[in-house]
């Protein structure tokens, strides 16, 4: 299991290869990376995103181990980004590897799920018209009742 909380792009290619390579025990890997959205009137400047480095790692580190428990992951990564993001930058990626493609994708779900409404970062939108924080929205608090 790996979780990276960096201010650097990565590469999605790269990552997806360093993830499955070797692996013959699991016959099913899901990846979903996450782009930094322009906002709907087109005037997203960038975005910032901001942590706390000793409440961050760790709280997506239990989250991750939670999922390969719960699904019996032969494995899960998760990076996510912080800094200063333009609109079509990365801003996340999830990977998450199992025997069998059902378990690969509940749990790719349920971690996207907790890293768009729960994971401890503080995001600020900067537009022509000035900055503003992203309030957490109705929809995603409602995704994690599935859980």
């Amino acid at each position: 299991m790996e979780v990276r909380v960096q201010a650097g792009p990565f590469d999605i290619g790269a990552e997806i290869s360093r993830f499955t390579e070797g692996r013959t025990d699991m016959g099913a890997i899901v990846t979903f990376s996450g782009l930094v959205r322009d906002s709907a009137a087109g005037d997203l400047r960038h975005m910032e995103i901001e942590h706390y480095p000793a409440m961050t790692a760790p709280a997506i580190e239990k989250i991750a181990a939670e999922a390969v428990s719960r699904w019996s992951l032969g494995d899960a990564m998760v990076i996510h980004r912080h800094g200063r993001l333009a609109p079509g930058e990365q801003i996340m990626m999830v990977a998450t590897a199992a025997p069998h493609r059902a378990d690969a994708f509940a749990a790719a779900e349920f971690l996207m799920d907790y890293l768009k409404s729960r994971a401890p970062f503080w995001k600020k939108e900067v537009t022509a018209e000035g900055a503003a924080w992203v309030a957490a929205k109705d929809e995603d608090e409602a995704a994690l009742t599935r859980w």
